[in-house]
């Protein structure tokens, strides 16, 4: 009736007040983007590897990465988004890494290369639109 109707204009209007109206560039991130290619026969391990810290890192309440598959084209097989932590994120990061047997630092590095053929780092801000981008080149 009537008062439903109200009380959804009513909600509506409260979340379009509330709704943050800034553009993408306001919320821009730094992340680390990497891409890996994963030696011969390596890849069940390496996932493997790679869920392991996963699980420590939700544990801790870090950050999610999000992951891509190769499908075709290019030669990487796993293109991961995560967040650049903090220095206090890195280090719970480390703190549930050590607390799951996991290694961390130097020696974990040495431990994934056995897993991977190349892979690269790349730090990164966004997300953003071409049109954020222009607008900040321009100021």
């Amino acid at each position: 009736g009537y008062m439903q109707h109200l009380l959804r204009v009513l909600v509506v209007a409260l979340f379009v007040a509330i709704w943050p109206s800034q553009s993408l560039a306001q919320v821009e991130q730094e992340s680390i983007i990497s891409i890996y290619r994963v030696a011969p026969g390596q890849h069940v391990a390496f996932l493997q590897w790679m869920a392991d810290r996963e699980a420590s890192s939700q544990q801790a309440g870090l950050p999610a990465s999000r992951w891509y598959v190769h499908h075709n084209g290019d030669s990487w097989d796993y293109l991961v988004i995560g967040p650049d932590l903090t220095d206090e994120q890195a280090a719970a990061s480390d703190a549930a890494d050590q607390a799951a047997g996991l290694k961390i630092g130097a020696a974990a590095g040495v431990e994934l290369r056995q897993y991977v053929a190349w892979h690269t780092d790349t730090f990164a801000g966004g997300p953003m639109t071409a049109s954020d981008l222009l607008a900040a080149a321009q100021e």
